[in-house]
């Protein structure tokens, strides 16, 4: 499928750390509950797996918050479990509960019998749905594709769910070390085929969600979440052919007639990860998620201009008033300090936005990033 060229790469530069007007700004979880269209296309769905598993409909929602407002990017409107769903866990959502697994992973038997999806076969509704934003959003802004990390995953897939104490992962983790890294090796293969088939559906970028690595020791999370996610990223296909004007694109190479081959960055994301940004920084990927737990500013001193930085409002911020939410934002922006050739800032929450917020809550917000991003912007940056 040939796309429309792109409008809109600011998102994209920023992510390679090259030039642009403005601080660009996405949110995780731009598509979902705090917004009333979302809601009504749910309830038309029947239930949130329905509407994920639905190519138009997951459309319809990836959309609507850029109908509502400036944003740089869309993200793909799917779940962080699709890829053990598609192992054979059987995938629910319990009323007030979240995610569940009917046949959660509790034995060597089960985790040894595991492969690797095919993600054109057993995810084909994901990459229908990436292929149907990309024709809808007509070149406007980028698409992000995402999964989440093998250890977040493997999280899910041991405790059968949310978990409060991770009582079930680490004793498997402490008893049986080789088979959790199976399984994590198993994981590394499905996320990396999973993105990589996301990036050939059209995604112009990507990003690992690494919910739970923060819960591990500093010696576990190098082992089992960061080493993992840096064997993905070092598999992501790193370029695509698109439309000229269609993305950022490279000096050397090239496609067929009328298209150019483009970067495709990445993105890594630890929530608590504050603690191992310089080898975070360092796995590969373009660039670095930071939670609201960690200064932009130290994040910057860290890690210098080996990779850009993405976020970190506290999502909760969103709860003041337009004055405050905009008070919040200058502050952000002042800790990460004057931007330069070399360093680039993408704007977002340090997390996913609370169903809770006000949808005019989210205009403050955005008009604010752009307006701070433009007259932070150094001259010739």
């Amino acid at each position: 499928m040939i796309h429309a060229p792109l409008r809109n790469d600011t998102f994209l530069r920023a992510l390679l750390r090259e030039p642009t007007e403005y601080t660009p700004v996405w949110l995780m979880r731009q598509a979902g509950r705090y917004l009333p269209e979302y809601r009504a296309t749910r309830a038309r769905a029947g239930s949130f797996l329905a509407l994920a598993q639905n190519p138009e409909l997951a459309c319809e929602v990836t959309i609507q918050p850029l109908d509502r407002y400036a944003l740089d990017a869309a993200i793909l409107f799917s779940d962080i479990l699709t890829v053990p769903d598609a192992m054979g866990l059987g995938l629910y959502f319990a009323d007030g509960e979240g995610p569940r697994f009917a046949r959660p992973l509790r034995d060597e038997a089960s985790i040894l019998a595991l492969g690797a999806p095919d993600p054109n076969r057993e995810l084909r509704y994901v990459m229908d749905a990436v292929r149907t934003i990309r024709g809808a959003l007509a070149g406007r802004v980028p698409l992000i594709g995402f999964s989440g990390s093998p250890w977040t995953l493997a999280v899910y897939m041991i405790e059968g769910g949310g978990t409060d104490d991770f009582r079930e992962v680490k004793t498997m983790l402490y008893r049986r070390p080789d088979l959790m890294l199976h399984l994590l090796n198993v994981l590394t293969e499905a996320v990396a085929d999973y993105l990589n088939a996301q990036i050939e559906a059209g995604a112009q970028a990507v990003m690992i969600f690494d919910t739970w690595g923060g819960v591990l020791t500093s010696s576990q999370y190098l082992k089992y979440s960061l080493g993992p996610m840096q064997r993905v990223v070092e598999r992501l296909h790193r370029e695509r052919d698109e439309p000229v004007g269609a993305g950022v694109g490279l000096d050397a190479g090239g496609g067929p007639s009328g298209m150019q081959r483009v970067r495709v960055p990445s993105i890594v994301f630890t929530k608590g990860g504050g603690q191992w940004l310089e080898p975070l920084s360092a796995c590969g990927a373009d660039a670095v998620g930071l939670d609201w737990t960690t200064e932009l500013s130290d994040a910057r001193a860290r890690i210098g201009s080996r990779c850009a930085l993405q976020g970190n409002l506290d999502p909760m911020a969103l709860m003041g008033e337009d004055a405050q939410i905009r008070a919040e934002v200058a502050r952000v922006f002042e800790s990460f300090g004057v931007p330069q050739v070399g360093t680039g800032h993408v704007f977002n929450l340090g997390h996913g936005i609370s169903q809770h917020t006000r949808p005019e809550a989210v205009s403050a917000l955005v008009d604010a990033v752009h307006a701070y991003g433009r007259k932070m912007r150094a001259p010739g940056a």
